[in-house]
């Protein structure tokens, strides 16, 4: 996740060093990988547009003449959007700038004067790839009109942005407010929330809009607002450069507002062209065997009945949480939006997304599954942000369908002794009052500990311990003393299954065998391969294999072992002799099935290693049995073998062995 401290900032006050900072954000959980700053070019500075002319030889190319404080210089440019008037980012002759036609990630090169089509351009007008602040390259950068001219570019633009290596049970620092809180929860600052409370002017919203959730199981909350008589357009300056700094395109007002919200709060948005919508109804349900749905970036997928999609009453509008339809985009006659918020089932969207080799930033935050509180929130910042910037009437209301109100954890009991059983010391009741509720939770207290609400944005605090671990990686893991193991030290219990199994393995080393180890997973017909059948135990089939070829619990070693045996012989000519020693899953019919320990070897190829003073005998019956005579003799047991019959081995050399004083084979 990259934190823009600027943005950091308006959230919190910061009033200790970037590297200080970094450390304490360490030490609290969210590591910082590294400081990156953008945007400081030497030789760049603010310039004036002071005229364009036609290049007289080019008709793509114009003459532009820039005042950049130290006087004025003439620049052959072939922006689009360049025009008299504007502050731009003008760079003089030997300023390093990134290669904006380079394939190679972060590729420079030093600019030189040079004559395009006869005339000498004496710098650049730059655009924010050559910056090295975004990957825009269809036009120039143009500045605030308050950037004065001559000043360093990186005083206007220069940034420090925070790369935090987040852990998966935090989703909410997917959102600079999450960073923010728990900044302000490790420096005692206040946090300053972002505004969510907008006016609504517009007519009731149940007469412009409806939904429907047709699968609760996957979509858990959806909130919806509509916004009538918006502008489309560029955003302002401040929020292109906010998305800029963390590396994503500004596209418009309405797409840069949903996409600016989700990296502010961590909720995933998505708004909708009111008049794409059939009967202004939001339909969310399975999709249709077969069903096919053209997405944002203009390909076309093909979906199956496990994919979660947004339709209207005749078709397919969107990917649920992973990208929009293209039939329903904002576009520069949009009017009306409808603005969606809302919670989506994790697994469900991860392997959506997976299957369709689709992900985004939407996904990275659905399918660590989000509570369905943060959806309101999000759509009631977005719908501010939207009538704040590109205009209109909010509708009376939002249409909120909530499957689950009142199903989800929403508080824990924590006792004090819960403290000092996890982290071994007493801490003082104001300290556990003060960080948790700077982090947002609330408590209410009695004589033996807090009831403690869990607020909408920690979808991973559900035990005490959970609790517990908030207080200590605010208050520093290094700040807690060392102490002593209280109680009594734990006792050594025997193992005698685990002993044997290793004195087993031991012996069969010292025996010359090597050991292997096989998945304990394997397929009916490998177990087939063996000649293994019904009348061993029942086959046990996994529910959720991760493929075909782990479908069901060995009830065998020796498929694993011949097929070891196989693979060895196929590209080594000298002896194999190998053994694995592990568990079988026998079903009874009666409670868990019963994990029996046992123990299988092979030997194959030639007795000895090549060489000519050595004999060139093959493995035979009688390796085996040498080595199982060694095993059971070094255990104190006399085995006898006796002629007997198997369905994987050969009729005539095969053998059973009986331990006559356990009266069993």
């Amino acid at each position: 996740m990259k934190v823009p401290v600027s943005w950091l900032s308006e959230y919190v006050d910061i009033d200790i060093g970037l590297d200080e900072l970094s450390h304490r954000l360490t030490m609290a959980g969210n590591e910082v990988g590294s400081i990156d700053r953008t945007g400081w070019i030497e030789n760049v500075v603010v310039g004036l547009v002071q005229s364009v002319r036609q290049h007289p030889d080019a008709d793509r190319l114009r003459l532009v003449t820039v005042d950049h404080g130290n006087g004025e210089a003439e620049v052959v440019c072939g922006a689009p959007n360049v025009a008299e008037g504007q502050k731009i980012a003008y760079a003089s002759i030997g300023a390093v700038l990134h290669d904006a036609y380079s394939s190679e990630p972060g590729k420079t090169k030093k600019l030189k004067r040079s004559k395009i089509r006869g005339v000498v351009s004496e710098g650049m007008v730059c655009s924010v790839r050559e910056l090295g602040i975004g990957d825009d390259h269809e036009g120039i950068l143009v500045l605030d009109d308050h950037a004065e001219v001559g000043t360093p570019i990186g005083e206007v633009l220069g940034e420090s942005v925070l790369d935090i290596e987040l852990t998966p049970n935090r989703p909410d620092c997917l959102g600079v407010v999450g960073v923010a809180r728990d900044v302000a929860a490790i420096t005692g600052n206040p946090l300053k929330e972002p505004a969510v409370d907008f006016d609504s002017k517009g007519p009731d919203i149940d007469t412009l809009a409806s939904v429907d959730i047709a699968d609760p199981d996957l979509c858990l909350r959806y909130t919806l607002s509509v916004i009538e008589g918006v502008t489309i357009g560029e955003s302002p300056q401040w929020l292109k450069d906010r998305l800029l700094a963390i590396g994503e395109r500004p596209i418009n007002n309405i797409v840069d507002i949903t996409n600016f919200v989700m990296f502010e709060i961590g909720q995933p948005l998505h708004a909708f062209d009111y008049d794409k919508v059939a009967d202004h109804k939001i339909i969310v349900r399975r999709a249709m065997s077969g069903e096919e749905l053209t997405t944002l970036d203009n390909k076309e997928r093909k979906l199956n009945t496990d994919m979660l999609l947004i339709a209207d009453p005749d078709r397919g509008i969107g990917l649920a949480g992973v990208m929009g339809g293209a039939n329903s985009e904002i576009s520069e006659s949009t009017d009306t939006v409808l603005l969606e918020s809302a919670t989506f089932e994790g697994v469900n969207n991860r392997r959506t997304a997976r299957t369709l080799e689709l992900s985004s930033q939407a996904t990275l935050r659905f399918e660590k599954s989000l509570r369905s509180g943060l959806a309101e929130v999000g759509l009631r910042r977005a719908t501010k942000l939207i009538l704040e910037i590109a205009g209109g009437k909010a509708a009376s209301g939002i249409i909120d369908v909530n499957p689950i109100a009142g199903q989800e954890l929403d508080s824990l009991r924590l006792e004090y002794s819960d403290i000092t059983r996890v982290l071994g010391v007493e801490f003082d009741k104001g300290v556990v009052e003060t960080t948790l509720n700077a982090l947002g939770f609330t408590l209410e207290g009695d004589t033996r500990g807090w009831h403690v609400s869990i607020p909408y944005w920690r979808p991973d605090i559900s035990i005490p311990e959970d609790l517990v671990e908030e207080i200590a990686r605010i208050v520093g893991y290094d700040n807690i003393p060392t102490t002593i193991l209280s109680g009594r030290p734990p006792q050594w219990q025997p193992q005698p299954e685990m002993e044997l199994r290793q004195r087993v393995t031991d012996l069969l080393v010292q025996a010359g065998m090597r050991e292997t180890i096989n998945y304990s997973a394997t397929t009916s017909e490998g177990e087939a391969r063996v000649s293994l059948d019904e009348s061993v135990a029942p086959q046990i089939n996994l529910r959720n294999p991760i493929s075909s070829d782990f479908a069901v619990m060995r009830r065998t070693l020796r498929e694993g072992i011949l097929m070891t045996v196989a693979r060895n012989s196929r590209t080594w000519r000298g002896p194999i002799a190998v053994f694995e020693t592990g568990r079988v899953f026998l079903d009874h019919g009666e409670g868990l099935p019963e994990e029996r320990q046992m123990a299988t070897g092979a030997f194959a190829g030639p007795r000895n290693d090549l060489h000519w003073d050595l004999s060139s005998d093959s493995s035979d019956f009688y390796d085996a049995k040498g080595a199982v005579e060694s095993v059971l003799g070094n255990l104190g047991i006399s085995p006898v073998f006796e002629p007997g019959e198997d369905s994987t081995f050969a009729i005539g050399r095969t053998a059973i062995v009986k331990v006559p004083s356990a009266n069993h084979a």
